[in-house]
């Protein structure tokens, strides 16, 4: 491949390290994005907060049922059937929420699955308005972990930890408010306690926060190591290096191990802490509640039921402590993929976008353009570079690895703006019109063919989704795919396997070309389309491209000289400057680069 190719910028790349060595704290505000996506659904909302109430309620209600149970059916001496009367008031209680909690558990489950389904497509539709500088500053493997790490994190949160959260909220407020109306010297003792319980968790917690982040920012590690060996699977063990792999892999997974430990630590700490003080006041305050059933002041049901619901709330407050943690790590899941969600496009379509004249013929136009990768400030990828590609015209670009020819493309593309100089396609400056709309204009075929993980048809119509069955066969007979195509067992129907492993590189290739043939743009991009292919392919290739390129506003990007004596005209290119233009002939005759560089190939091609 080139080695004109952008590299990652050194802000955002930096902002990326950053975040790695020094997670930032997910706070629980964090979380107000997927309430964006949750308040969507208010009937479901609706039917979990009720579902929620009602279950809650019905929890409370329990020792409400007791209280009656002793004080009216025992100890007033009542008959048998006034005892059952009120145990059939505690099962009505308990079918009341065995129903709501049902109610409940399918809303608020229902709501996970439908958030996390949204956030995804919202940060994927995001992601696709990106320009590839990008995806050169952020790992995509580390992106695919936060896409189903996060989202599986953000799943738990909504899906259960937030009802969680809120049904012991809701038991915490009504049973202390029901232990006032029963006990209020004991309930006001109990409030007296809270801000001594609360303090830990918020004192502890921030830590937590940031450990969350942190544990999160591990998995990611593991998540982008795995995909990346995966994929270079044959390099790995071609090089040896299966050994040094599992180490790498092995250290991440231990770096993992030892964040989640030291949070899981933590969290048991400040579980451990609460829990001690709760149900530590819980037993001092029904020591005294004893006293007072002694004393007359109380009745047996009275400090039945307070007991009761004392641990209910104890217990509330308790898993709130847990849910506090579980809701830290959400927070911080969501601060990652909101950042995935809200990145801003480099590239970008102006307000006011001016519309490119539509032709079957294009002219591609560079004035004056100067222009160097982000990260290499100090080096210009091209230098005060003029370059007019009339309509039709087939203009080969060849010169040494690193003179900027790669560059051209990307900047045709609107991958990039230049620094200085325009860019114009059919008169109009890229800059001023949308970049769907340029690239509606060109096919590309690049030098690494791009095959997905889907049927043959699908690769081939990459390139027009409507394409029918028969021009998808015109387009494979042009590109002298159809042969090969045929012959897989289902046809175009046939799987391609991962990155199109299941083909050659010229047969890739060939795929790629007819892709192209299907997009049926005026401009055509061939970024060195045969460099990397055996003669048989090549000459099969280069016929495919014969047929793409007749009529076609055409840039070549090549190395290989052989392939490009016929084209119009032949651009050499050396350190971002055009040095010589003309055609082979009157090139090759004139002794400059371009004959060193014929002679050169010839001789090892003669050898």
């Amino acid at each position: 491949m080139s080695t004109d190719r952008g590299a990652a910028s050194p802000d955002i790349a930096a902002q990326d390290a950053g975040r790695n060595t020094a997670p930032r704290p997910g706070r629980l505000a964090s979380l107000a994005m997927l309430w964006q996506f949750a308040r969507r659904y208010p009937g479901r909302l609706a039917g979990a907060m009720v579902a929620l109430l009602c279950a809650s309620a019905a929890t409370l209600a329990i020792p409400s049922g007791f209280r009656l149970v002793i004080d009216r059916g025992f100890s007033s001496g009542g008959s048998g059937e006034d005892v059952g009367r009120w145990f059939q008031y505690l099962l009505m209680i308990t079918v009341i929420l065995g129903i709501a909690t049902a109610f409940r558990f399918y809303f608020v489950s229902w709501l996970g699955e439908r958030v996390v389904a949204d956030v995804r497509k919202a940060v994927q539709r995001n992601l696709l308005r990106m320009a590839p500088r990008f995806f050169e500053e952020n790992r995509p493997s580390e992106i695919a972990s936060r896409m189903t790490s996060d989202t599986a994190v953000i799943e738990q949160v909504v899906g259960t930890t937030v009802s969680v959260a809120l049904r012991n909220l809701v038991m915490g407020v009504l049973g202390i408010g029901y232990m006032i109306a029963l006990a209020p010297k004991l309930a006001g003792m109990i409030l007296i306690g809270i801000p001594v319980i609360i303090l830990p968790i918020v004192l502890l917690g921030r830590r937590v926060r940031v450990l969350s982040r942190s544990s999160q920012d591990r998995i990611a590690d593991v998540g982008s190591i795995t995909s990346e060996v995966l994929g270079a699977m044959r390099i790995v063990q071609s090089f040896g290096q299966e050994q040094r792999e599992a180490e790498r892999f092995a250290g991440a997974v231990e770096n993992g191990f030892d964040t989640a430990r030291s949070r899981i630590r933590l969290r048991a700490i400040m579980t451990g802490v609460v829990i001690c003080l709760i149900f530590g006041a819980v037993t001092m305050i029904m020591w005294q509640g004893a006293i007072d059933v002694a004393s007359g002041k109380l009745s047996g049901g009275s400090i039945a039921a307070f007991v009761l619901t004392s641990g209910l709330v104890a217990g509330a407050f308790g898993s709130l402590t847990e849910t506090y943690g579980d809701l830290l790590r959400g927070a911080g899941a969501a601060e990652r993929l909101s950042e995935l969600m809200t990145a801003v496009p480099e590239i970008a379509a102006p307000e006011k976008a001016i519309a490119i004249p539509s032709a079957q013929k294009a002219t591609l136009a560079f004035h004056n353009v100067s222009f160097e990768y982000p990260t290499r400030p100090d080096t210009k990828a091209l230098h005060d570079f003029t370059l007019v590609v009339e309509p039709g015209e087939t203009v080969a670009v060849v010169g040494p690895s690193g003179a900027g020819k790669s560059t051209l493309i990307q900047l045709a593309q609107r991958f990039y703006d230049p620094q200085a100089g325009e860019i114009t396609l059919n008169g109009v400056s890229l800059r001023h019109a949308d970049p769907a709309d340029i690239r509606a204009m060109m096919a590309l075929v690049p030098q690494e063919s791009v095959i997905f993980a889907a049927s043959a048809r699908d690769n081939l119509r990459y390139g027009n989704w409507t394409a029918s069955d028969e021009r998808i066969w015109e387009a494979a007979r042009a590109a002298h795919a159809e042969d090969f195509l045929q012959a897989l067992p289902q046809g175009l129907d046939s799987f391609m396997g991962e990155a199109g492993t299941r083909l050659s590189g010229g047969q890739r290739q060939r795929i790629a070309i007819a892709r192209a043939l299907l997009r049926d743009a005026p401009i055509l991009l061939l970024d060195e389309a045969t460099s990397a292919l055996d003669a048989q392919s090549e000459r099969l290739v280069q016929d495919a491209l014969d047929t793409l390129m007749r009529g076609r506003t055409t840039i070549v990007i090549a190395h290989r000289l052989a392939t490009i004596r016929a084209a119009d005209r032949i651009v050499v290119m050396d350190h971002g400057r055009i040095v010589e233009q003309g055609s082979h002939a009157t090139l090759y005759a004139q002794g400059g680069l371009y004959a060193k560089l014929a002679r050169l190939q010839f001789q090892e091609e003669a050898a």
